[in-house]
């Protein structure tokens, strides 16, 4: 099919939605390299939300965090766009612990997380979607709730703010003023 003068092809898109945290270095720099890594890697940016200042959970050491949500598209399936992400946190200088290592997490320049593909449950190696603790984090519940208030979950069938409603989370969570 010919529009105008470009070739369009039909190229199954998938609307997912990410996760974005960083608190060490400049978080907010952190944050949007990884939107213009994304972009870089044909990962099309929608919408985004607002960045919030979040208190550490289950992090050693290391400051505040700052938390986003972005909704993309993308033709990759869960695991390439995994490993996409994986790629932009190394080029970021996040460095992984082993998945088996247990206690404290890291601080870290830059995480992020797919949260929904689509309404597909995934189950795969070194991927779990919807994100298995994402109903139970405050600081992925805000920034979700602001982009995509009435997106379900697949699996709780419920929307991204009736789970915001519910969280029994109470971790401070503040939108950032640079």
């Amino acid at each position: 099919m010919i529009v105008g003068s470009r070739f369009c092809a039909n190229i199954d898109m998938s609307t997912v939605y990410l996760s974005l945290g960083s608190n060490l270095g400049d978080r907010e720099k952190n944050i949007a390299r990884a939107i213009t890594m994304l972009r870089d890697r044909g990962v099309r940016v929608k919408r985004q939300s607002s960045l919030y200042e979040t208190e550490p959970i289950d992090v050693q050491e290391g400051g505040w965090f700052l938390n986003g949500a972005v909704e993309v598209e993308t033709e990759l399936a869960p695991a390439e766009l995994m490993n996409v992400l994986l790629e932009i946190e190394r080029a970021l200088g996040r460095q992984r612990k082993p998945a088996a290592a247990a206690g404290p997490k890291e601080s870290r320049t830059i995480d992020l997380d797919i949260l929904l593909y689509g309404s597909n449950t995934v189950r795969q190696q070194g991927v779990e979607i919807p994100h298995p603790r994402m109903a139970d984090r405050k600081f992925v519940l805000v920034p979700l709730a602001e982009i995509a208030p009435r997106v379900a979950h697949p699996v709780l069938k419920k929307s991204m703010a009736e789970l915001l409603a519910q969280t029994e989370d109470h971790s401070i969570v503040r939108r950032f003023k640079p």
